[in-house]
């Protein structure tokens, strides 16, 4: 059963709505997303870490939860807000449903929430955090203004190498720089005969050079661009390899800001 819970934003508006998924209060970044469509690949991008996903489609959870279309292993999102939760979902792809989802991966839900008077709220007043809660009055807001999202990066990304290659011919050799990728990028350039090697976020321009591969991706990922200063300056020293790269989301900002950009 679902049971009443808060949305407390940090200049104080409150949001009552009904909880459901993990019993637990969370703290977070609120940022929102205006796709009609795709939530499961909303819940499990990594590019979420550390925020509360405010979800502007009204009705979520109708087709259920879909392994095979994760982009990543699990949710790195700190709470999920919604209009309507759909509790019976109904796709011959569905292998579960959301609260049972976000049970197993604790992961705090809030429906029957005003998702548009909520997503003006931050849309006109910028960045702002809140904190999903049963009790609206014993809200620390000093802590609530100064929470941050910090290592995202490092949280997010592979610790190890490995290396993805198509069943077919390989045409071209791709190293993927981890920051918090998406499974989506490794699969389309393996289904177009790419050989992809996927390093950790912190792999030298050394260790990129030894690798004879015919071009970098920097992935998406988390966080605040300009708190990686130790990859901004090895992407620095990556780009004098001279190998055609391009970036993703946060690899695209990363990659500005190692050529001067703000």
């Amino acid at each position: 059963m679902s049971r009443a819970a808060y949305l407390i934003l940090e200049n104080g508006t409150v949001f009552e709505g009904k909880a459901f998924g993990a019993e637990k209060e969370t703290t977070g970044e609120l940022v929102f997303t205006t796709a009609m469509t795709g939530y499961l690949e909303t819940l499990t991008d990594p590019s979420y870490y550390g925020q509360v996903v405010i979800q502007t489609f009204p009705l979520i959870g109708n087709y259920g939860v879909i392994p095979a279309d994760f982009e990543s292993d699990s949710p790195s999102l700190k709470g999920y807000i919604v209009r309507e939760w759909c509790q019976v979902p109904s796709n011959f792809r569905c292998e579960g449903d959301l609260d049972t989802f976000f049970k197993e991966r604790g992961v705090i839900g809030l429906a029957e929430i005003d998702t548009r008077t909520l997503t003006k709220t931050i849309r006109e007043a910028g960045v702002m955090n809140g904190i999903i809660t049963d009790d609206p009055a014993g809200v620390d807001f000093q802590a609530l203004k100064g929470y941050r999202i910090e290592g995202a990066v490092k949280a997010s990304s592979t610790k190890e190498q490995y290396t993805v290659r198509p069943e077919g011919p390989v045409t071209k050799r791709i190293a993927l720089l981890d920051f918090g990728q998406k499974e989506n990028i490794l699969r389309e350039l393996v289904s177009r005969g790419a050989e992809v090697t996927v390093c950790p976020c912190n792999a030298t321009a050394e260790k990129i050079g030894t690798l004879d591969v015919d071009g970098i991706v920097l992935s998406n990922g988390p966080g605040d661009p300009a708190e990686n200063v130790e990859i901004i300056e090895n992407l620095k020293e990556i780009c004098k390899l001279n190998i055609p790269l391009f970036g993703i989301c946060l690899g695209h900002q990363l990659l500005a800001l190692a050529h001067g950009g703000r």
